[in-house]
């Protein structure tokens, strides 16, 4: 029983190796060139930053470069950081897809 256990446990860092992997960068001083930049060279990235509505809310996210980053279920959608230099820096997000059916 010992041995299950332990297969199970050296087994759990494995799924969650997707969700560690991107790196959190806070973007409040950062150009929109730099993060879509940043967000090229890594592959996928949390971005961090402050609402805009929300005095002081802190706001975070993960953005990707493209699709190959998405998980199987869902799809690519542009969205937008604010930016020192723009208030809206075009970034793509993974979001998941909406399939309707016919009835």
């Amino acid at each position: 029983m010992n041995r299950v256990w332990i297969a199970v446990a050296a087994a759990v860092p494995l799924f969650a190796t997707d969700a560690m992997a991107a790196t959190r960068y806070d973007i409040s001083k950062m150009a929109c060139s730099e993060v879509q930049a940043l967000i090229k060279r890594e592959g996928e990235a949390i971005l961090a930053y402050r609402s805009s509505s929300i005095l002081g809310l802190p706001i975070y996210d993960r953005y990707v470069k493209d699709r190959q980053y998405c998980a199987s279920s869902e799809v690519i959608r542009r969205a937008g950081v604010p930016t020192t230099d723009k208030k809206y820096c075009a970034v793509n997000k993974c979001v998941a897809s909406q399939i309707f059916v016919a009835r």
